[in-house]
């Protein structure tokens, strides 16, 4: 088929996934994979369609299902349990009950390692709402800090599905992109705490308080460890390719087995089994059924992406890219603008980052960004760029202007405005990461 042609069909089917999902509210398993099937009968043999949808489909699977599902028992569990509940309490008695946001941030911080940004402020905005009553600092502040801090992890390291499927689909060490995840996380989610501290109201009082949790909470210790296990078993892994591929001592061995992200989070799930004790076979069983149905929708959301990512890929859209323009110059640029339009055409970041993965895998040699590094570069940017203007497209955003009752005007001033501060910052820091990693 022409070149030109190819590139058209390729660049329609990517608005028409974006029309599909934000102007008809197709459910974006059926919108991936009916687009995806559509461009590969118009591009492909016919003998061969068939073959690469189940290969995109199968293969992203394996590379993420495990991970996603793990993380979300994980997340379940903390929930379920009041674990983040406890984490919360841990964290304010360091900060001081004065210091709420503060406090509210690192809790969700630390809670969005492995529950998803939604979910997460859902369990934590009782809380929220007793810290801003009893604190006298403003609803808005605070639902925004929390929202934040919890949208950042969500956006730049698995198990969140959108970050994990574009790793699916990259490729690139899903150990590193924890670790170097982590890293820039740390001054974004900073950046975006001051971001709201500037534009929230002064004039704002506190929320009326929340009914306070009255079941019994589970120690800070067993609660943050599910959580600190996996990462520090991963960043541990990630370590031991400093020492190259000769090192292959049994310590070696045994860190990277229990350190690949699959290991580590599953490690991390029975580092949660504490938090159960007391309650029977049935209750936990239930716990672990809730995650299985959880995950079941981001696998299938996450697998569709990957099968319109091979696709794409068979079409040799980047090649045709490539051959057109001079992209290598803008490298790391060209995800995080993808991501960035499609995050905010459509509103959610899953369907950006794994759309951006598709139209950018086959263009990763033109880019620059064909090694283990550069991919893992490649997926911070894109990351980053699904963090871009969360507004009134976004499902998260309505969560955090309900549950906190706040206007939605408000919500846009100073969570959607934040949204910008640390999808910048976000990928200021990996552009300046690639300096050191190429």
């Amino acid at each position: 088929m022409n070149p030109a042609v190819t590139l058209v069909l390729a660049l329609a089917s990517i608005v028409l996934i974006v029309l599909l999902t934000s102007r008809l509210k197709l459910h974006a398993f059926f919108s991936l994979i009916l687009v995806a099937l559509a461009l590969a009968l118009a591009t492909l043999p016919a003998d061969t369609v068939v073959t690469v949808l189940k290969g995109g489909f199968g293969g992203t699977l394996g590379a993420i299902g495990l991970i996603i599902m793990f993380g979300t028992a994980i997340g379940v569990i903390l929930d379920r349990t009041g674990a983040a509940w406890s984490m919360a309490d841990a964290v304010l008695r360091l900060t001081g009950r004065d210091q709420a946001p503060r406090a509210i941030g690192i809790t969700g911080f630390i809670a969005g390692m492995p529950i998803f940004c939604d979910s997460g402020f859902i369990v934590l905005s009782g809380l929220n709402k007793s810290l801003a009553a009893t604190s006298g600092k403003g609803m808005v502040r605070m639902a925004a800090t929390l929202g934040v801090a919890l949208y950042t992890l969500h956006c730049l390291i698995p198990p969140h599905p959108g970050i994990t499927a574009a790793a699916g689909i990259l490729g690139g060490s899903i150990g590193k992109l924890v670790l170097l995840g982590t890293i820039i996380a740390i001054p974004t989610a900073l950046a975006g705490y001051l971001w709201v501290k500037l534009m929230a109201p002064r004039s704002e009082t506190g929320a009326a308080a929340a009914a306070h949790e009255t079941r019994e909470l589970p120690g800070a210790f067993i609660s943050f460890l599910p959580v600190v296990v996996p990462l520090a078993l991963i960043s541990a892994n990630s370590a031991t390719n400093l020492l190259g591929t000769g090192a292959n001592g049994i310590l070696v061995r045994a860190l990277r087995f229990i350190g690949d992200p699959a290991i580590a989070l599953l490690l991390g799930v029975v580092c949660a089994f504490p938090l159960l004790r007391g309650r029977g076979f049935r209750q936990t069983n239930e716990m672990l059924a809730e995650a299985v149905e959880k995950a079941g929708p981001i696998l299938i959301i996450t697998a569709a992406g990957g099968a319109f990512g091979a696709v794409i890929k068979a079409t040799g859209f980047g090649d045709h890219v490539s051959a057109l323009l001079n992209i290598s110059s803008l490298g790391l640029l060209v995800p995080f603008a993808l991501a960035a339009m499609l995050k905010t055409a459509q509103g959610s970041s899953t369907v950006a980052a794994l759309t951006t993965a598709s139209i950018v895998a086959p263009m990763l040699q033109g880019l620059g960004l064909d090694s283990e590094s550069g991919r893992t570069l490649a997926l911070l940017a894109t990351g980053s760029g699904s963090m871009m203007i969360s507004h009134a497209n976004d499902s998260y955003f309505w969560v955090i202007s309900r549950f906190s009752e706040i206007s939605p005007q408000a919500t846009l001033r100073v969570y959607s405005t934040a949204t910008i501060v640390v999808s910048t910052c976000s990928f200021a820091l990996t552009w300046g990461l690639s300096f050191f990693l190429r």
